[in-house]
Formats: C-alpha cells, structure tokens, sequence
C-alpha cells in the first residue's frame, strides 16, 4: 500500500481542533469562540467551558497553573531531554513522555505524529544522530511555521541536521510505506475521529518488525455526558478519548503485536493537584464519590508490526 495524495478532511471537529491549535501555535492560548459556535452549529449540544473567552485555559487547551517545563518534568523529561531543545519548543502540549519507551538507537528512522511545535522531535534527534532521521507530521500549519522556525536553533545546540517537519494529517500521512523504524506521538491521537484509520497508517508507514511508542490520554470509564458535549474538554484532549478496550480492539484490527499498555496517573494527578482549569471543570460533572483519575489517565502504548516471515529454501 503506497500513500495517497493528502487530502483535507474538513468536518466541524477537525476544524475546530486546527483552528484551536493554530491559536494556541501563534499566542500560546486559545479562547474558543470561533470553535464553539462552528461545533455547536454543527452538533446542537455544545456547552461552553474552561477555555471559554471568560477563562484561563488549562489541560492541552492553553495556558495552566504548571508552567510547560513543570508539565515536561512532571511527566519524566530529564534536563538532558531538554538541553537541545529550542525555546518555545515545548508548549506544555505533552501527556506522557514516548521518549522513554521508543527505545530509539543511533540510524533510526522516527515519525512523531502531531509534532506540534516540534519538541519530541527535537529531543529524538540527538538519539537517532547523523544516520537517523526525525519526521514530524502536523495538519496545523501554524504549528509547522513554529516548529520550522524552531530548526536553526536545534542544530546549533546540537550540531545536527536530521529533523524536518510535513504538514499532513495523521489519518493520511505524507510519509512512504514502510519508512520508520518507530512512529511516536504524544496526547495527539485521543484528537482524531478516525483513530482506527490511524493505526492503520502507522502500521502501514513502519518497517516490518519497527514499534509504535505512544503517550496519550485514554478513559478509563465512559465519561458523563455533560463532559463529553464540552468542546473544550474535546481539544482539551479528553472528551474524544477512547476507552481502553476499544483502543486495544484498534491496535490487534490494524495487525499490531505484542501490545503493552502501561497506566501512567501521574499526569493527571499533577493536572488535578495544581487545579488546573479543565480538569477543575470536569470534577464538577463527576458522579459524587469519583474523582478524574477514575475516568481518565495517561496510558503509554507500545505495540510491534510483525516481521516479515522468514523464508526458507527447500
């Protein structure tokens, strides 16, 4: 199977959730007025939220009481992770860290899905070194600019040459079959409507035998529907969450082995104890006696695509 022609797919949720992220790319917070009367138009059951123009942000929505380096260190980021990535790289957008489980070695390929302004890409580059080869892929083409922008910097600190960013969206990424040796992402597939045509494409994009490394937000639980119907818990990067049964069923659809899901409550811990906006909102919908680590966590995937068998003459 061989790439198609990148096209846009243009529907109320993706269009809001582009829109929102070209905010946040540009002045690092979103106020959601556009977003809420495009979805609300198109869906009739829109509540407003944190992100609302009355509001401060918070979760992956904008800005939040944990400063972005606070959020990196949170979720497991060393100071190393960090020394040769540009300021302004990191926007506070991670839910885990994929660093940490992508086991990426010197020559290898890696594609980060919805790199954003280009901070996992930049902490994968000095791992893959000359021989390898960083690709982010982002639909938002603020974003692209920022991490684009954000190049020159990376190889001064770093003395390499071995990122670039594609504009594309995830569920038709502009990368060859069989390319990478990993596809990462972070807190980016839980935004997609078509999750299942996802894993499709990463199993189509990696080598025979590469790994897929993921941090994203995943549910627990079914949510309540008033937290479901907030837009700004959906770019928020909750209310489009999948349940974890369902993104295993995804994963063993699209051919993947070996699948290894990991909880990781840390980050929702941290987004709760530091009363983050969003995640403050959504306790107040919670049934009495729940709490938001009930219903939602960071989880880590890691899941194979088979080798190609082996052939034996005879």
């Amino acid at each position: 199977m061989t790439p198609t022609t990148p096209v846009p797919m243009n529907d109320p949720i993706r269009d809001v959730i582009r829109n929102a992220y070209a905010e946040i790319a540009k002045s690092g917070e979103w106020l959601g007025r556009e977003g809420q009367t495009t979805l609300q138009a198109a869906t009739g059951s829109v509540q407003p939220g944190c992100c609302a123009p009355s509001s401060t942000g918070g979760g992956c929505c904008g800005p939040t009481t944990l400063t972005p380096a606070a959020i990196a260190s949170a979720i497991g980021y060393s100071e190393a992770d960090l020394k040769t990535v540009p300021q302004g790289a990191n926007m506070g957008l991670s839910c885990g860290n994929p660093m940490a489980i992508a086991k990426l070695t010197p020559g290898n390929v890696v594609v980060d899905l919805g790199s954003g302004g280009g901070f996992d890409c930049f902490v994968a580059g000095p791992r893959v070194g000359a021989s390898g080869r960083a690709i982010g892929v982002d639909m938002t083409a603020a974003m692209l600019s920022k991490a684009r922008a954000n190049l020159s910097a990376y190889r001064a600190a770093s003395g390499l040459d071995n990122v670039e960013f594609r504009l594309g969206e995830i569920e038709n990424l502009p990368v060859a079959d069989g390319v990478a040796d990993v596809v990462i992402s972070n807190c980016v597939i839980n935004l997609s409507p078509e999750k299942p045509r996802v894993y499709r494409e990463i199993m189509r994009i990696l080598k025979p035998g590469g790994t897929m490394a993921v941090s994203d937000l995943v549910l627990l639980r079914p949510l309540p529907e008033a937290t479901k119907a907030d837009f700004e818990a959906l770019v928020g990067c909750i209310a489009g969450a999948s349940l974890v049964s369902e993104l295993k069923a995804d994963l063993l659809a699209a051919g993947f082995i070996d699948v290894v899901l990991t909880p990781k409550p840390g980050y929702v811990d941290a987004m709760v104890s530091s009363e983050d906006p969003l995640y403050r909102r959504m306790l107040g919908t919670l049934p009495s006696g729940t709490t938001v680590a009930d219903f939602v966590t960071s989880l880590d995937i890691v899941a194979a695509k088979p080798a190609k068998p082996q052939r034996c003459c005879g």
